[in-house]
């Protein structure tokens, strides 16, 4: 767990031991409020409990605000270059501002963070993530993500940067910190991506040993769908598993809904939290008698797809072997296990029944809403 010092990013505490919070960024254009609402809340309903959204031009702040008064999680605008949009998100009621330092003159940043400390956003409480305000509960200063890449370096960096790119990134990131603090401004979060996986490992393991900020993790530009989901699950993964990083995103080149499910399943994958249930399938080798791609894909489906079931914190084995298959069943919450057309049903390591294979996945998910819904 990451020993970083907490902040408030509108209701979602990030650092301090919460749970690492998940975000993600909309695509549409900021000026059409529907269109962008819209994708807000179906982030939102995926698991998303932060979400960036882009501030490109002053015809879309009246937008903007009206996405900030009506989402169902905290906004943070995404700035670059201009410190009178920055200004403008945070009069908008932004929880959390990005920006990247290096594309800005000093007084500017100085500007956005004196506006940053004296701006209040509604707080949390508790220290979950995306959990309501607590009753008393103050409010908070506007959140400022310090980001930096390697096309915001300061020139006697650059060099550097050629030999050691993960060192220069940390030195960059450190130096705003340090201006941070003596602004007196600590409601910050640092952020060194690179579209580099070795380069983001070492460079937010050298930032983790020698700062205590809040990080927010991730691989930038990590690419397609598939490319940018592997990218990202050995990234940050890596780092999530050495107990580093307390926000994270995915970026890649789709629906940013997908980010929000691959966020999900890589903290799933390390143990550090669930939504929804985890399907658990074997491979396919030589023993396989029945069809079990077309049982463990059918079962996610319609674990998904069921309103009742989606959000359950449940494991389900889809096993398609006699060997390895009835004893991985049994340490699932639920499973079938399958073998020359028929298989056994589990709950919770008990034995319910033999069926076809045919009947396998509705005697599945009958058994799980019967035992978990009413």
């Amino acid at each position: 767990m990451s020993s970083a010092r907490p902040i408030m990013v509108g209701s979602v505490a990030v650092g301090g031991g919460a749970p690492v919070a998940v975000q993600s960024m909309t695509c549409t254009r900021t000026g059409d409020a529907q269109a962008t609402l819209a994708q807000v809340r179906a982030l939102a309903a995926a698991g998303c409990e932060l979400v960036r959204v882009s501030l490109p031009e002053a015809d879309d702040v009246e937008a903007f605000g009206r996405v900030v008064r009506a989402s169902p999680v905290p906004i943070i605008a995404d700035i670059h270059y201009d410190r009178r949009l920055a200004l403008a998100a945070i009069e908008a009621g932004a929880a959390g501002i990005r920006i990247n330092p290096g594309t800005m003159a000093e007084t500017h940043v100085r500007e956005i963070v004196r506006a940053a400390a004296e701006a209040r956003v509604p707080a949390g409480g508790g220290g979950e993530a995306g959990q309501p305000a607590a009753a008393g509960q103050a409010d908070v200063p506007v959140a400022i993500r310090i980001g930096v890449n390697a096309g915001s370096l300061p020139r006697d960096l650059r060099g550097k940067a050629e030999r050691e790119p993960a060192a220069a990134l940390v030195e960059a990131a450190l130096r705003w910190a340090a201006q941070f603090d003596e602004w007196g401004f600590d409601a910050y979060k640092l952020s060194v991506k690179s579209s580099s996986v070795p380069t983001t490992i070492a460079a937010y393991r050298l930032l983790a040993e020698r700062s205590e900020a809040p990080l927010h993790v991730g691989v930038t530009e990590a690419g397609t769908v598939w490319s940018g989901t592997i990218k990202s699950a050995v990234g940050i993964g890596a780092l999530l598993a050495e107990g580093i990083g307390d926000t994270i995103r995915v970026s890649l080149t789709g629906d940013p809904v997908e980010e929000v499910r691959v966020a999900w399943k890589i903290l799933a994958a390390l143990g550090l939290r669930q939504r929804g249930p985890d399907v658990i399938s074997c491979p396919t080798c030589g023993r396989t008698e029945v069809d079990i791609v077309g049982l463990a894909e059918e079962v996610e489906r319609r674990l998904g797809a069921d309103e009742a079931l989606a959000g359950l914190t449940i494991t389900v084995a889809v096993m398609g072997c006699r060997v390895n298959g009835p004893e991985e069943a049994r340490h699932a919450d639920y499973g079938i296990a399958a073998g020359a057309g028929e298989g056994v049903l589990f709950d919770h390591g008990e034995r319910v029944e033999a069926l076809p294979e045919g009947q396998l996945v509705d005697a599945l998910l009958t058994r799980i809403r019967a035992t978990t819904t009413g």
